[in-house]
């Protein structure tokens, strides 16, 4: 089953293909060793937040410094501003998400809003590592960085990303997974490369 997963996930990973939504691995508990974990460049998350899922809010942001602070291209973990992977989240669900974890990110009924443009970036979201955090004034919320050359079509004109996805209230946090913040895949390729390995250490 898992080499039929990984052929499919390889299909949609192909170079230049756009991730049109997370592949969805099945929640497990780790049973591995936190030294054997760490000997795989892997982090296992908690029993407890391992599958976690939970409503916030989503939005997105791009790494520029009218949008962030005077070091754009560094994030609050340290690590690149990557907006192929990084995600931020607001400052009070640092105990639910530290940085490291992996996260989907999938509207629910309730999702939809005036404001909302999820449909017009989900090809450039993928899954998203958590290394980045929000200014002390949010609350409940999740931002996803987004390249902002990488523009959308909107209304017959190319627009920002960021701009586009605007505010998505009552959106699915899932957590997948964890991944060394000192090993940060670059590409959606590896991360979910690293989630597949994750998963069979958890499943030995």
């Amino acid at each position: 089953m898992q080499s039929i997963v990984s052929a499919l996930v390889g299909l949609l990973l192909l170079p230049g293909a756009a991730i049109s939504h997370a592949p969805s691995f099945a929640a497990q508990t780790s049973t591995t060793t936190p030294e054997a974990a760490a000997d795989a460049g892997e982090v296992p998350l908690s029993r407890s937040a391992h599958g976690a899922r939970f409503i916030a809010a989503v939005t997105a942001y791009n790494a520029l410094p009218a949008q962030t602070d005077g070091t754009p291209l560094e994030t609050a973990s340290g690590a690149y501003a990557n907006p192929e992977i990084v995600a931020a989240r607001s400052r009070d669900l640092a105990e639910k998400l530290p940085f490291g974890t992996v996260i989907a990110i999938e509207p629910v009924a309730t999702s939809s809003s005036p404001s909302c443009g999820y449909d017009l970036v989900k090809p450039q979201i993928g899954y998203r590592v958590i290394a980045d955090t929000m200014h002390p004034s949010k609350h409940d919320q999740v931002d996803i960085l987004l390249d902002h050359t990488q523009t959308v079509q909107v209304g017959g004109k190319q627009m920002n990303p960021g701009i586009a996805f605007g505010i998505c209230r009552n959106m699915r946090i899932r957590v997948v997974g964890h991944v060394d913040m000192a090993k940060l895949p670059k590409t959606q390729a590896e991360l979910v490369r690293a989630l597949e390995r994750s998963q069979t250490l958890a499943l030995r």
